[in-house]
C-alpha cells in the first residue's frame, strides 16, 4: 500500500498517555508540541482519564485523552513526527507496556486500514481499551470501526457487560 498523504477532511485520531513525572503537564506538553507544529493542526482533545496500567507491568497509574488532528502528512511521515516528539519530550526505549513519559498512538487515521511491519491502523488494542474507547466516543459518537464498521460504543458496551459478568 502507498503512503498516500492525509486529506484535509480526514481526522486523524491520536491517542496521549503517560504515567511519569508530572503527568498533566506531559499531556499538554504534548499537545503544544503537535501545535508548534505546521503540519498538524489539533481540533478537539477529550477529557483527562485516569486508568490502572496496561499489560501487566507493576507501574503507576496513566493520564491518558484522545486528540483529533488534521494534517497533510502520510500515516508513515505523522508516525515518523510523532517518535521525534515523544523522544522530544523525554521518552526513552523501556519494555513493552512499562511506565513512560509520553506515549502517542495513532488510534484511527480516517478510514484507511493500514498493516506493515511497523504501523497498523487502526490500533491493534483500540477494540479492548475502554478508556480508549470512551474518548473517541466523547469525541465523535458515530465513529465506526473501519474494518467491521461495528460502532464503537458497541465495542465499549461489550467491555462494559463482560467487566459486569465478571
Amino acid at each position: 500500500m502507498m503512503d498516500t498523504p492525509a486529506t484535509l477532511h480526514e481526522p486523524i485520531f491520536l491517542g496521549l498517555g503517560t504515567n511519569l513525572g508530572n503527568r498533566e503537564k506531559n499531556i499538554e506538553a504534548a499537545l503544544q508540541a503537535m501545535r508548534n507544529t505546521h503540519d498538524i493542526d489539533v481540533c478537539n482533545v477529550s477529557t483527562l482519564l485516569e486508568t490502572p496500567p496496561w499489560g501487566g507491568v507493576p507501574q503507576p497509574d496513566f493520564l491518558n485523552v484522545v486528540a483529533v488532528v488534521f494534517t497533510t502528512l502520510s500515516p508513515n511521515h505523522l508516525l515518523q513526527r510523532i517518535k521525534h516528539m515523544e523522544h522530544a519530550l523525554g521518552r526513552t526505549p523501556s519494555e513493552r507496556w512499562g511506565p513512560r513519559t509520553i506515549d502517542i498512538d495513532i488510534l484511527l487515521f480516517g478510514d484507511r486500514i493500514i498493516e506493515s511491519d511497523h504501523l497498523i491502523i487502526p490500533h491493534p488494542q483500540l477494540i479492548h481499551r475502554d478508556f480508549v474507547l470512551t474518548s473517541l466516543l466523547e469525541l465523535d459518537p458515530t465513529l465506526r470501526h473501519p474494518a467491521s464498521r461495528i460502532p464503537f460504543h458497541q465495542y465499549l458496551e461489550a467491555i462494559k457487560s463482560a467487566a459486569a459478568d465478571s
